[in-house]
């Protein structure tokens, strides 16, 4: 009797802001990785989920939307975007059922001359109709001739099975690059940071979201809670002023609301403290950058 052959990749997603990927990586992994809210520029780092099965390891990985950046923070977002583009075995490349294919798509070049399989998502079909998508599909067709197309919708979990049947079929072989019992290469406490930011996301309007980083100084576990200390950075006093609201009001909600998805992430009692501090116009500054973890 033969060994069965392990297959194990790295599946990048990239596309435009605000096409889904994270729902879809979220939908793959089956775990709420990376954030989502209605905003562009919600995902600001790569993260990979890794999905693991008896002879098979898929690593997917989440990349920012791809935009003109305007800042050094978006440049550095951007080269997270690029990079996916070079590192991958099956690159997924997601649209959206409203998007209109064209040649000035991002990375359409790059993409085109790919030596790797190329699946190309039409994600929130539910939000389109039949007419529509074979429209859809045969426009994207003659721009990615070499491409698997594949309508889904991520949020309704239609189609999944298929692209993850396709993923594994075009995944090559090779061992785990991570232990089979990990989730993410990212830690506790940047999933603590990315759900604090979430919730200022959600709950903030203008450019205060956009204003934010969130730092983790403290992650104590024990058996029965995890104590969390967090530093909320914003580039303005102003900014500050708004994000701690009156009687501190605001803040104290994001913080009740951010304590209550971490409990369960974590599934365990958290207690978080939040403190806001100003860093001046962190997001053009390397070094800020750089203590932050962008590279």
């Amino acid at each position: 009797m033969t060994n069965k052959t392990h297959k194990a990749g790295f599946v990048n997603i990239i596309g435009k802001p605000n096409v889904g990927k994270s729902t879809l990586m979220n939908a793959l992994v089956g775990e709420k990785l990376s954030i989502i809210t209605s905003k562009a520029q919600t995902t600001r780092h790569r993260i990979q989920g890794i999905v693991n099965g008896e002879d098979f390891q898929i690593v997917y990985s989440d990349t920012p939307g791809i935009l003109l950046p305007n800042y050094k923070l978006q440049e550095n977002m951007l080269k997270a975007s690029r990079s996916a583009l070079v590192d991958a075995d099956i690159l997924l490349y997601v649209t959206e059922a409203g998007d209109e294919p064209s040649q000035d798509y991002p990375f359409l070049d790059k993409i085109q001359k790919a030596k790797i399989p190329v699946l190309l998502v039409i994600n929130k079909i539910d939000l389109s109709d039949q007419e529509k998508l074979e429209e859809l599909h045969n426009k994207w067709a003659e721009i990615l001739p070499k491409a698997t197309i594949i309508p889904l919708s991520a949020l309704k979990k239609f189609n999944l099975d298929l692209l993850f049947k396709l993923i594994l079929d075009f995944l090559p072989e090779g061992e785990a690059y991570y232990s089979k019992e990990e989730l993410s290469d990212k830690s506790e406490r940047f999933f603590a940071g990315e759900i604090i930011r979430e919730k200022i996301l959600l709950n903030y309007k203008k450019e205060i979201p956009y204003s934010v980083e969130i730092e983790i100084p403290e992650f104590k576990e024990d058996e029965k809670i995890i104590r969390i200390e967090a530093i909320i950075f914003v580039e303005r006093e102003t900014q500050k002023g708004i994000l701690i609201g009156k009687a501190g009001l605001a803040l104290k909600q994001t913080g009740t609301d951010a304590r209550l998805d971490m409990e369960k992430f974590f599934n365990k009692k958290v207690f978080l403290s939040m403190v806001v501090k100003v860093k001046k116009d962190w997001r053009n500054n390397e070094n800020n950058l750089r203590s932050f973890g962008y590279r």
